[in-house]
């Protein structure tokens, strides 16, 4: 894998060309019948998921989706869901323990969307409820983050027994660009902030939160996209193969284990209190 900076590997994840949802889900699944609504408000174009095919096992497949193109990018709000999308993903997510299917998150969003009508709706509300609910639900669950993996909006669809990020993606508790206004009071230190924060894929895999790396081709996932879905469609297959052995073990056991993913978050050296 190539040593590049968190900042060039954004330069990467924001390439015009950069395959989303919309590409990878033709080629790597079959037969995706796509769901709507959340049965309480309406339909989030910013969430996409459905029923599929993965080489044969029946799966749901939930997506975050980032437009190709402005037009595509308005109608899915560049990606940043309303809680209506998350509550679109749970609705799917628990018809599919209903019906012993895994489920498949694809994570790309700079976060979610924190407009007022947003807030009206029960934004903090939705992503909790999404996180609760996936940490005990009660059949296997995968992500991939694509690009990026920005805060709640990327952790609604994360909880899982096993998270992968593709090489060329980061994964934070804040976009860098909030990152530097918050710190510095300045959104264009956004370059700076990235680089200190230890958002890549190569970060979290030190720091336990990533399980596996998913390479792309040379020069990033837009030079090859095709490539790019294969590499994933190999460690979807490892990882639901994987998974189907903690099944064979129990429910309880897959559960147990994913609970304990998240409860063990490693040592970190401590930080003294300052005495001001």
């Amino acid at each position: 894998m190539s040593e590049l900076t968190a900042c060039e590997r954004l330069d990467i994840i924001r390439h015009k060309g950069r395959p989303t949802a919309l590409d990878y889900i033709p080629m790597i699944f079959d037969e995706f019948f796509e769901m709507h609504g959340d049965r309480l408000f309406g339909d989030d174009n910013a969430i996409m998921g459905g029923v599929a095919s993965f080489r044969g096992t029946p799966c749901t497949v939930i997506a975050e989706v980032k437009g190709r193109n402005l037009a595509e990018n308005q109608k899915c709000n560049f990606g940043m869901p309303h809680p209506e999308g998350y509550r679109k993903a749970l609705r799917l997510a628990k018809q599919a323990e209903k019906f012993h299917r895994p489920v498949i998150c694809l994570v790309d969003t700079a976060g979610a969307f924190c407009g007022v009508d947003a807030e009206k709706r029960g934004q903090g509300e939705a992503i909790a409820r999404n996180i609760m609910e996936f940490m005990t639900l009660k059949t296997p669950v995968i992500s991939i983050i694509m690009g990026e993996g920005g805060s709640g909006g990327a952790l609604a669809l994360a909880v899982c027994d096993e998270l992968s990020m593709l090489e060329n993606s980061i994964y934070s508790v804040i976009s860098p660009r909030g990152f530097a206004s918050l710190l510095w009071k300045d959104s264009t230190k956004e370059r700076e902030a990235c680089n200190i924060m230890k958002i890549t894929a190569e970060d979290l895999t030190r720091l336990g939160v990533c399980d596996h790396i998913i390479p792309e081709a040379d020069g990033g996932a837009h030079n090859d996209p095709q490539l790019t879905a294969e590499y994933m469609a190999e460690y979807i297959a490892a990882a639901l193969e994987r998974n189907q052995r903690k099944l064979q073990k129990g429910l309880d056991e897959l559960i147990k284990g994913r609970y304990n993913k998240f409860r063990d978050v490693g040592e970190f050296e401590e930080l003294p209190l300052s005495d001001k």
